[in-house]
């Protein structure tokens, strides 16, 4: 075995840590005998020779001792070597650049030239995963079918072995891979497409296991997602409840190692907690799948989601919810009664629903309400699990949504159910999450009663390097319910901040000061002896705190007028023109150099210099086109730019195509394909609220 790997010059050969001389001791430990050693050899095999999907020059040298470690039934765990191959060959040759158009003097030439040539390796010795199909380890005939779609230079041959091992395989989870790789081949080979398509929609009807019939019908969906029949959620709602009444699958469970000090275990182990007492865990992937093909179809994606929470199998309503996690942040629709469905698993003994269902609510902001009454429920009541602190934490084993979840999702729903809790969660705990704090402006007047509990969790915060962290969450609290009783704790923090982050600090302080207004007006020395700071946030924050204690207007906008000078930077420009927006038109003196911001090359100044210049002047025919430039040209402009016209009312007119552009579409307008921030649902809410004020005030114009 490993047949000249001694002639390998492996320190010659490099890794993503070094030269790869490690590699031979890799490359025996996954024939070891030993489990934990196996794992710990694939563990290193993916964090140095093909780390972060990279091929290096080791990488190359690995494949044909791989390719004979999977050839040999006498190793083990050979599923994982099929799976790291697969990855590794993995390019697709038809690509834009082929290999001999690659110019070798270029710095780039060498990665893409090791992705080719890997990929072109393991094509080349893709004929040992044709009797893999067959192998007596279930992991290994689980890894094989993607293996042979991917890589194998015959995809008709493959197809025909595929479809006919499809007819004596008997692991259930095998027999869904062998129907996704009979996809993948679809989409990779135009040639082979319509044949695969007719008998995916065949099989998706006539196949005995619901489960079977649920995966051709999603891979149906995703190689042709014009063939999607109409009739699409009644089949899959229909088979989704024929799989949780199916007899239990009696294939044999894999055997399980014990668990290693690896990122390999540490995913088979969260895996595998996933899974436990489910007997259908693989439904998920299949009904992603079917979500991803159907993508723009919202309301059949939103039918499908209340029909799983509506079953009684609590992992179909689990999925549904990280489901409808992904589609609320993508697609705008109705979501009310998805909510309240939600809400309605915050009492489910199983708490890994929960978790979930709290994990949920709490990114929802405004659209939690539907769930508000199940929040607050939850947060009074006894759960299942035992009795819940103030933050409806449940202290039993599974729950892992965070301290205050619940309570944050009802806080951010605006519900004032919220502030009482809040207030004893304040009394009682020593800490609490920082959203929760940052949840207040949610809330409104109403959650004035805070402010004692605020103050004094302020004039604890101790004056050290830490402060901003622990004290900026606290003073923004304070600023949103306008308790100005804590004066002197925000005086204490301000004065005593300490060199780290001061700035930071001091910028949080004038803008909970500025929120205070004149009850503050203790306060206008220190507000004053900030207008000199050279940070143009502190400065710019300190004009407005002097505007705002004493409407002391001629030094706020002096102080303003420096950072809106040729040689001041964006950030600098952005900072005073927000400044001078907020005072308003007091500032109109302040117009001809909030002008010449209009034409600025970078974005963001010429966003705030017209918003600012609106709201100074009411120039509405110098403004709006660059406010339109703008929304035109990045749409993460959308909201600041709305909130203008918002307040535009008639004079917004020429804005009114845009503005009932944005409410037609579905697609929200700050959704990404590579993340999420926890509040792009509730911003491109805000833009959607924005947008219909600024035309409801057009249409009563028109009126």
């Amino acid at each position: 075995m490993l047949t000249g790997i001694e002639e390998v010059d492996w320190a010659s050969l490099g890794h993503a840590y070094g030269p790869a001389d490690d590699v031979p001791e890799l490359l025996r430990g996954l024939a070891s005998e030993d489990p934990a050693e196996r794992e710990n050899a694939l563990d290193g095999m993916y964090g140095a020779v093909h780390h972060q999907g990279d091929v290096y020059d080791s990488t190359l040298a690995c494949i044909p001792f791989l390719l004979e470690l999977v050839a040999d039934p006498a190793v083990q765990d050979r599923g994982g070597i099929v799976e790291l191959l697969t990855s590794i060959g993995g390019i697709d040759l038809c690509g834009d650049e082929e290999l001999d158009e690659l110019d070798p003097d270029d710095a780039e030439f060498t990665p893409a030239a090791n992705y080719a040539m890997a990929a072109a390796a393991v094509a080349a010795g893709a004929d040992v995963f044709l009797g893999l199909v067959h192998d007596p380890d279930p992991e290994v005939r689980l890894a094989a079918p993607c293996a042979l779609a991917s890589l194998h230079g015959d995809p008709v041959h493959v197809l025909e072995l595929l479809r006919e091992r499809l007819t004596i395989e008997r692991d259930t989870e095998v027999r869904l891979a062998l129907v996704a790789a009979l996809g993948r081949i679809a989409l990779r080979h135009e040639s082979l497409r319509a044949e695969t398509v007719e008998w995916l929609d065949w099989l998706s009807r006539v196949a005995q296991a619901p489960g079977l019939r649920l995966a051709a019908l999603a891979q149906l969906a995703r190689v042709a997602p014009a063939e999607i029949p109409y009739d699409v959620v009644e089949r899959v709602t229909v088979l989704l409840d024929e799989v949780r009444t199916a007899p239990a699958d009696v294939s044999a469970e894999p055997a399980r190692t014990a668990a290693a000090p690896t990122l390999v275990g540490q995913v088979r182990e969260l895996l595998e907690e996933h899974s436990t007492g489910r007997p259908t865990p693989w439904t998920e992937e299949l009904l992603r799948t079917l979500h991803t093909a159907l993508d723009d179809r919202v309301d059949d994606r939103i039918a499908l989601i209340l029909a799983q929470l509506r079953s009684p199998d609590w992992g179909q309503r689990s999925d549904a919810i990280w489901l409808c996690g992904g589609l609320i942040r993508v697609w705008r629709g109705r979501y009310d009664e998805v909510v309240r469905l939600v809400g309605a698993q915050l009492v489910d003994p199983e708490p890994r629903l929960r978790e979930a269902a709290t994990s949920f609510l709490e990114r929802l902001f405004e659209l939690a309400a539907p769930s508000a009454d199940a929040l607050a429920a939850r947060l009074t009541t006894t759960g299942p699990t035992g009795a819940t602190g103030a933050t409806g934490v449940n202290r039993g084993p599974g729950a892992r949504a965070g301290r205050g979840g619940a309570l944050l999702a009802l806080a951010r729903s605006g519900d004032s159910r919220a502030i009482p809790l809040l207030a004893r969660a304040l009394e009682e705990e020593r800490e609490v999450r920082r959203e929760l704090l940052y949840a207040v402006d949610a809330l409104g007047p109403a959650a004035l009663p805070l402010a004692p509990v605020l103050r004094r969790r302020l004039a604890e915060v101790e004056l050290d390097d830490l402060l901003y962290d622990r004290a900026a969450p606290l003073l923004f609290a304070l600023g949103s319910v306008r308790g100005a009783q804590a004066l002197p704790e925000v005086l204490r923090v301000l004065r005593g901040a300490p060199a780290n982050r001061r700035d930071w600090v001091h910028e949080a302080c004038l803008r909970t000061l500025t929120a205070f207004g004149p009850a503050a007006r203790e306060a206008l020395p220190d507000a004053r002896r900030l207008l000199a700071s050279p940070s143009a946030a502190v400065s710019a924050m300190a004009a407005r705190a002097v505007w705002a204690l004493d409407g002391s207007l001629d030094e706020a906008l002096d102080t303003l007028d420096q950072w809106l000078r040729p040689g001041t930077s964006g950030d600098e420009w952005c900072a005073a023109a927000l400044s001078l927006g907020a005072i308003g038109p007091a500032a109109a003196r302040t117009a001809p150099a909030l002008r010449a911001g209009l034409g600025a090359r970078e974005l963001w100044v010429r966003v705030r210099s017209a918003a600012a210049l609106w709201r100074v002047t009411g120039d509405s025919v110098d403004t709006l086109p660059v406010l339109l430039a703008a929304w035109e040209e990045n749409r993460h402009t959308r909201v600041a730019v709305a909130e203008c016209l918002a307040e535009m009312g008639p004079a917004a007119a020429g804005a009114e195509p845009a503005i009932r552009a944005e409410l037609s579409r579905r697609r929200r307008h700050n959704a990404r394909e590579d993340g999420a921030g926890s509040h792009d649902v509730h911003d491109d809410e805000k833009l959607l609220t924005l947008c219909r004020a600024a035309l409801s005030q057009l249409e009563r114009r028109a009126v």
